[in-house]
């Protein structure tokens, strides 16, 4: 058998499957399970930012006084760091791999002061999400950007273990904002993180929610990116998300320089059974290649000539459309 093992964000995972944040791993008898199963870590279900706040706003009486709400908000807040306390400390106890706590969040220090107690409860590493769309017609331009950075740095200030910062794609140029959060000490990066997908109803006139899965059409927007950042901003470990549905997706990413794959939608449609089935993949892929360790293939396909990506990118698009005939 080959040496499936990896390094990410400086931890050591036995094999580069990490199972995403979700429903997934929202108690610990179901991460034990994953873990059985055979993942290489767990990044728990997010906290996220919002939902406390959502919370805080639904109880909310005109009645009260403002120190009465902030109370309330904080009660709320501290029983909602307690209960996600408690899965990290049991999801470690049950676990003999790495648990990744996940924050969700949109302001710049709300939620730095419970990073410590994240450390102390036994998380291996912190995940930070940041997903917003930016609507603002007044928007400052690198606003957004910057907020990134200094979340990290208020969480940096925290903790003593690895940041990873998780992307959206709505990004201008993902390659300085990585090179940013390097420099500020993010550990790893994951690309990407997924949107809500919105949808309408036409018969009843009304919002719904779209296709909850990832698809399989989204990895190459990974594979670019990782590809292209890996090649540029080589002292940080990254971790493609979305799009990955079969055991050949994980040996794409690790050939575009990720060090890792985070996966979700594929374990809720085959079954936890899945991990073992792409980890089987890679290890037979590795044997028939000559192969012995990740290391030895890990970005061997990411964009050597940085400088002419545009070019190689615009040649492409053209040689594929004059290649594919419209159907008469």
């Amino acid at each position: 058998m080959s040496n499936l093992k990896t390094t990410f964000a400086g931890i050591q995972l036995r094999n580069p499957i990490i199972i995403s944040s979700s429903g997934l791993t929202n108690t610990a008898e179901k991460n034990q399970k994953l873990c059985e199963a055979g993942a290489g870590a767990i990044v728990l279900k997010s906290l996220f930012e919002e939902q406390i706040m959502m919370e805080v706003d639904l109880l909310k009486n005109t009645a009260y006084y403002s120190e009465g709400i902030d109370y309330l908000k904080m009660s709320i807040e501290n029983y909602k760091v307690r209960e996600y306390l408690k899965l990290i400390e049991d999801s470690k106890r049950l676990c003999n791999i790495p648990i990744i706590a996940s924050i969700n969040c949109f302001s710049t220090a709300e939620w730095a002061h419970f990073a410590q107690e994240i450390e102390q409860a036994g998380a291996d590493a912190i995940e930070v999400n940041i997903l917003a769309l930016q609507t603002d017609v007044e928007y400052e331009y690198g606003a957004f950007e910057q907020r990134h950075i200094d979340i990290l740095r208020n969480v940096k200030e925290h903790v003593s273990i690895p940041v990873i910062m998780k992307l959206g794609y709505k990004l201008t140029n993902p390659v300085a904002l990585i090179n940013q959060l390097y420099a500020n000490g993010a550990a790893a990066v994951v690309l990407f993180n997924r949107f809500y997908q919105p949808d309408i109803d036409v018969e009843k006139m009304k919002h719904t929610s779209g296709e909850v899965f990832s698809h399989p059409s989204e990895l190459s927007r990974s594979l670019r990116w990782v590809g292209i950042a890996s090649a540029t901003v080589n002292k940080i470990d990254y971790a493609v998300s979305g799009g990955v549905h079969t055991p050949e997706d994980v040996v794409k990413a690790i050939l575009s320089g990720a060090a890792a794959i985070e996966v979700c939608s594929a374990i809720y449609q085959n079954t936890n059974a899945y991990i073992g089935t792409m980890t089987r993949f890679l290890d037979a892929w590795m044997i028939r290649k000559g192969f012995t360790n990740i290391t030895q293939f890990k970005g061997r396909l990411n964009v050597k000539d940085v400088k002419g990506v545009n070019t190689f990118e615009r040649t492409q698009f053209l040689k594929y459309f004059n290649e594919h005939k419209v159907a008469e």
